[in-house]
């Protein structure tokens, strides 16, 4: 007997409510129906899956095929609705997961025109940290993927779009922001940093330093602006973070520090919209570089 999503689905049902009658209202299935599925898991595992006949605790082994239904019955809905939404957009489907400040400074306009030389394209735009922008595309949840650094992966293909250099990012009215002298490593240390994920790209020693011995860490892009903003800390990230909010934040450089953020297209070469991803990432490059022309 194979494991089937609908098994992996039951028995997830179950241990998240901890009982047979209230997953089985969940499922729309009779709770004997819900039994019997899950004792089809287990004789085909061979091992219980929950601690006894009320359902409310896990077995460890149990408790790691939760996590793993979980995943595989995230990607199973998502592929079944892209599936279903292509099958409903005879003009096209894109999906598209971007890091916030791409999405931000060129997406806008890059995907109106997307959409004016496509119309009745169907279009899906979300941000995500890079990690899951490259997760998303090799389990074919996203067409084009814009992300922070270089990534070579199998099925995927890379486009250089840009390279935005490292800096301070303060509030306008911080201290630092407004002062005429140069900034050094040393002022940032002081100002109250805040590390976060794209830290990791900058190789100059003296900033690995400070990021080290950062007492506060912010790997959401959204929370950290927040708390930059309120003009008590800084972080350093690249400068186009600054471009999506030029009001709220000010960007300033930092002596010594010459570090570059890489952006960077991949397109899953399989995917049904290739040629969109396509005809899309080179909008993008030539937005990004009238942006960068202007100096903006």
């Amino acid at each position: 007997m194979a494991i089937k999503i609908e098994m992996l689905r039951t028995f997830s049902t179950v241990a998240q409510t901890g009982n047979l009658a209230e997953a089985a209202m969940r499922l729309g299935r009779t709770p004997s129906a819900v039994s019997m599925t899950l004792k089809q898991l287990e004789d085909h595992l061979g091992q219980r899956l929950f601690e006894s006949e009320r359902k409310n605790r896990l077995t460890p082994l149990g408790t790691e095929i939760f996590a793993l239904s979980q995943e595989q019955i995230r990607q199973f809905d998502t592929t079944v609705g892209a599936i279903e939404t292509s099958a409903r957009s005879p003009h096209g489907l894109i999906r598209i997961a971007s890091v916030p400040s791409v999405a931000g400074l060129v997406f806008p306009s890059a995907i109106q025109t997307l959409t004016d030389r496509h119309p009745g394209l169907k279009v899906e735009l979300r941000d995500a940290d890079t990690e899951q922008i490259i997760r998303a595309l090799l389990q074919g949840q996203a067409d084009l993927g814009i992300v922070s650094g270089k990534h070579t992966l199998n099925g995927v293909r890379s486009i250089p779009l840009f390279e935005d250099r490292f800096g301070l990012i303060t509030a306008p009215a911080h201290p630092i922001a407004v002062r005429k002298k140069t900034v050094t490593i040393d002022d940032v240390s002081a100002a109250g940093f805040i590390s976060n994920n794209l830290c990791d790209m900058i190789e100059t020693p003296a900033v690995r330093r400070v990021i080290a011995e950062a007492h506060i860490s912010v790997p959401n892009t959204l929370s950290l602006i927040a708390m930059v903003r309120t003009g008590t800390w800084v972080t350093i990230l690249p400068e186009t973070v600054a471009h999506i909010l030029p009001n709220d934040l000010a960007f300033r450089r930092i002596k010594g520090l010459s570090d570059r953020r890489p952006v960077t297209a991949l397109l899953r070469e399989r995917a049904t919209g290739i040629a969109l991803a396509e005809d899309l990432a080179r909008i993008v490059q030539k937005r990004v570089s009238a942006t960068f022309a202007r100096g903006a």
